[in-house]
């Protein structure tokens, strides 16, 4: 049986060998891959010993001597990626310092960012994806890339507004400038509360020229939804897993993030229901429908491995950490990818169940509520799919035949 007894572990980390491979097996790595690690700890540790070094000196610039060491000799483990298990064994257990952190910038430019930072978190208690991303639109309007020196704010000029946004509307599409002049307005507007400058440049900035409700949603074909979920292998644990999170997204209309944020404990069976965690700190409810929650049970009984994480969907190979949005995304991909389809985009499968929602009969207010949308106009694009309905406000062209 594998054991780290098959490991010779020699050095100044010999006496983490046995913690090393508690801490592996609990976080869901097999014996084979437990092993396998152990032996990079036994490298890591024959190295220090060679260089003389204390495992308390094996800093974060030691760190990147290491991996440049092992890709000379070795053909495994030899990136930060491959090497992290260990590391973060180590730090977690004080034998080696916590790793650097990273730079604050010292400009003028980089103070005004944090304190801008700081204000959306505090006063408008923001997502820290959209604190990144505000911030990142203020920098990029501040300090054009490319561009040696930054715009003084006691000299900006309402003009200075109107370029970037001119310039930012040549290069990207209509909903990615509005999303800019979105940030770049709020941006502004804490700029004159602050007193950093004389007016308020909010003002100035142009509106972008996109009608509210001028397209159609791009939901799948009717037959696509139930190929991708037949191109899961519902004999694996992956393919259990990536099967219920198609069907959330199919048949309730979750965001990646929403399912991403989904808990153990968000799952009530006794009244058949769901807590959903939307945008902006928003919690809803909503009937969980039967095929969903059959998928559930069976990820959960067969699929989910044991880990101490509360999240519903993890991560199939250890360690066994939550899926995050992104990985959401991934497996809508992987699942268009397998019917030729690439890129399929996770939030058509949410137009998907709005449009299947109105074509067994819901009304709009009705989709409104299991999308969780803040107002029925937004919910009133998916009129436009209702022909049914559309057909009957349709008037007969003069002449033509009744």
């Amino acid at each position: 049986m594998v054991g780290p007894s098959d490991v010779r572990l020699t050095g100044p980390l010999a006496r983490f060998g046995e913690g090393l491979w508690a801490d592996l097996l609990e976080r869901g790595y097999t014996p084979l891959s437990a092993r396998n690690l152990l032996r990079l700890m036994a490298s890591l540790s024959r190295w220090l010993d060679e260089r003389r070094l204390a495992p308390g000196e094996f800093s974060s610039g030691r760190v990147l001597e290491f991996v440049a060491y092992r890709r000379e000799g070795y053909s495994v483990f030899r990136s930060l990626r491959g090497v992290e298990p260990v590391i973060r064994f180590l730090r977690s257990t004080g034998a080696v310092p916590p790793a650097d952190p990273p730079k604050a910038d010292a400009s003028p430019l980089g103070r005004l960012l944090r304190q801008y930072e700081a204000y959306l978190v505090r006063e408008r208690e923001l997502r820290l994806s959209t604190v990144n991303w505000y911030a990142r639109v203020a920098r990029e309007f501040l300090a054009p890339p490319g561009s040696a020196t930054s715009l003084g704010l006691r000299r900006l000029k309402a003009a200075d507004v109107t370029a970037f946004v001119l310039r930012e509307a040549r290069s990207i599409s209509v909903a990615q400038v509005t999303l800019k002049v979105t940030a770049l307005r709020s941006f502004l507007r804490y700029a004159f509360v602050e007193g950093l400058v004389p007016h308020d440049l909010a003002l100035a900035v142009p509106a972008i020229a996109g009608w509210r409700l001028a397209g159609l949603p791009k939901a799948l074909p009717a037959d696509v939804p139930k190929r991708l979920l037949g191109s899961c292998d519902r004999r694996s644990p992956c393919g259990l897993r990536d099967y219920a999170v198609l069907l959330l997204l199919l048949r309730l209309g979750l965001r990646v993030g929403e399912v991403a944020a989904s808990r153990l404990e968000d799952i009530d069976w006794q009244r058949g229901e769901v807590l959903v965690r939307g945008k902006g700190a928003r919690r809803d409810r909503l009937p969980m429908p039967e095929d969903v929650g059959q998928a559930i049970v069976a990820y959960l009984q067969r699929g989910r491995p044991k880990t101490a994480s509360r999240a519903l969907f993890v991560r199939t190979r250890a360690p066994h950490v939550d899926l995050t949005a992104g990985a959401v995304k991934g497996i809508v991909t992987k699942a268009g990818r397998s019917l030729g389809m690439s890129p399929l985009g996770a939030h058509r499968l949410r137009h998907t169940a709005a449009c299947e929602m109105l074509r067994r009969g819901a009304s709009l207010p009705e989709i409104g509520q299991v999308l969780r949308h803040r107002a029925i106009d937004t919910t009133a694009i998916y009129a436009k799919v209702d022909r049914g309905s559309l057909r009957t406000l349709v008037r007969s062209w003069p002449g033509a035949a009744e």
